[in-house]
């Protein structure tokens, strides 16, 4: 059995969309949610143990400018010739919200539900009263962060979504959406050219002179200090880079390209931390090399391969189907994971390792549940009630 590099329709992202997917670049995504999943694991050991610098999957963060840049690809791959003919604003954001808030729904859910569990108390120990977690879902609900001021910030630690951290990527995702429909579709493919550049360079000012203060690129998790403009900045270069490479996109025979990409994402991904010393942030060098030349070449090589037996097929649609489920229920069963370290003074994978296992197996098994459960069904039913035949 043969899969070539022209789209598929066999992945559970489709429901939606007319148009058939990349299985590679859906299997490419969740290898990158795997990532993010065991990245989160380490760092629950920095969390617990006071580390500021996280020791495994150093740079596994990155996977959130990948995702935006896949996004941004299959969305222009999907879209950008319909404007012209049936697809109107209205029809394009109820195509978004049924593909994707679903799954946000359920994830400020699942993520009240485990801060109750855990005793309804902030990290350092302060009660919150459950009328305030009850706000902390409602604007979870609507994709309202929490800001400076705000009293809904009910773990303390500033996340702008605090019962689900990862949602502030969905934020920004949300918001570039937005930006492609009201305006970005309508740029010329000259005008998209210049506004990458441009983006490109601002991304690669902020991260070699350290504009975020961190020495990495973790940012737009926190509507402090700058956070909504530093995450902007962060999802608007790759997803318009996404968007351009769709428009350029031509095929190239590649054989094996999954299992390379897999292969040179996690390379990336595991690179320590690197130090600086003097004005340029050489960490933030690494970033932007993996952001402006490494995920666009991945993106195009992954668009370009071919799976060419039924076993890579099969886990390249597994892994597409269960990516963005994972990505969005996963955290709160880590906050209760890093309670648990808190609590037990655990601070390396050697003393954890069956149970960091669990966590992620765990985690996998019910990714797969909300999708088979709840995401598919509700999208179906969503589609059949408010998406007219051939919009």
């Amino acid at each position: 059995m043969s899969v070539s590099s022209i789209p598929q329709k066999n992945s559970s992202a489709a429901f939606t969309d007319s148009k058939p997917h990349y299985e590679l670049l859906d299997g490419l995504r969740g290898v990158a949610a795997l990532l993010v999943l065991w990245y989160h694991v380490y760092e629950g050991f920095a969390f617990a143990g006071g580390d500021p610098v996280i020791k495994g999957i150093n740079h596994g963060y990155l996977a959130v400018d990948f995702f935006f840049m896949l996004s941004g690809f299959v969305i222009g791959y999907a879209y950008d010739d319909r404007w012209k003919t049936n697809l109107t604003l209205g029809n394009f954001i109820k195509r978004r919200l049924i593909r994707l808030h679903p799954m946000v729904v359920l994830g400020a859910l699942f993520g009240a539900i485990c801060f109750l569990l855990q005793g309804s108390v902030q990290w350092n120990g302060t009660h919150i009263p459950v009328s305030t977690v009850m706000v902390a879902l409602l604007c979870a609900l609507f994709f309202i962060p929490v800001v400076p001021g705000a009293n809904w910030d009910v773990r303390g630690n500033t996340e702008a979504f605090p019962l689900n951290g990862p949602a502030w990527s969905l934020f920004f995702e949300y918001i570039g959406n937005l930006l492609y429909a009201l305006f970005i579709h309508r740029l010329s493919t000259r005008a998209l050219t210049w506004l990458v550049v441009l983006l490109g360079i601002g991304l690669t000012a902020f991260t070699w002179f350290d504009m975020s203060g961190y020495g990495n690129l973790g940012v737009g998790w926190s509507m402090y200090d700058g956070g909504f403009g530093s995450g902007l900045l962060r999802m608007l270069f790759p997803f318009s880079m996404g968007l351009l490479l769709s428009r350029h996109f031509k095929p190239a025979k590649i054989k094996g390209a999954f299992w390379i990409c897999s292969a040179i994402l996690l390379a990336l991904f595991i690179v320590p931390h690197i130090g600086s010393e003097g004005k340029i942030c050489l960490n933030g060098v690494y970033e932007s090399f993996c952001i402006i030349v490494m995920f666009p070449i991945l993106v195009w090589t992954g668009a370009s391969g071919n799976t060419t037996d039924p076993l890579s097929t099969r886990i390249c649609k597994f892994l597409g189907d269960i990516s963005f489920p994972l990505y969005i229920i996963h955290y709160p069963v880590m906050y209760l994971f890093y309670a648990w370290l808190i609590k037990h003074q655990f601070f390396t994978l050697a003393e954890t390792w069956p149970v960091a296992i669990g966590v992620c197996l765990g985690n996998i098994l019910l990714a797969y549940a909300c999708l088979k459960i709840y995401d598919e069904p509700v999208r179906k039913w969503l589609a059949k009630k408010f998406l007219k035949p051939k919009n």
